[in-house]
């Protein structure tokens, strides 16, 4: 055998490891037992990326009934504790307004995407609202620790 080959397969075994290893963390089975009740969760404060765009923090409500989320809510609020909502970005440039509102519209997005699947790792990010992505994920695991039995 060459040693092309042996790095290959190397290669190979060492991605599929991590793959393995990155679906164990991520809570992949879903074997959580959670106890029935409304739960909240909150993101880190997150503070503007090298554009100026997206300070701020995450909100969730969740909902949990026989081991199922079976309501979410998301709403993202800037620092000083004001909801983003349609009057988002109203300041800014019309492009920068755009991407603003974006973020704000794929919130629900994310909570309803939740509800459907029923988990965290099956939600999968909106280009152009990674920001939100990554505080909705922070809340709903947040919240899903307070109901973890």
């Amino acid at each position: 055998m060459s040693s092309r080959f042996i790095g290959k397969c190397k290669f190979f075994i060492m991605t599929l490891c991590v793959c393995a290893l990155m679906t164990a963390c991520s809570g992949g089975s879903g074997s959580s037992d959670y106890k029935d009740g409304s739960y909240t969760g909150r993101s880190s404060d997150f503070s503007a990326d090298e554009s100026g765009n997206g300070s701020g923090y995450g909100e969730v409500a969740v909902e949990i009934k026989d081991n199922k989320i079976i309501s979410c809510t998301f709403k993202m609020y800037e620092l000083d504790g004001t909801l983003k909502d349609e009057n988002y970005g109203s300041d800014l440039s019309k492009e920068n307004r755009l991407k603003a509102q974006k973020a704000v519209q794929s919130a629900a997005k994310y909570a309803s995407e939740l509800v459907k699947t029923g988990y965290l790792k099956d939600v999968d990010a909106i280009s152009g609202a990674t920001i939100s992505y990554n505080e909705f994920k922070e809340a709903v695991n947040d919240a899903l620790q307070k109901a973890a039995k």
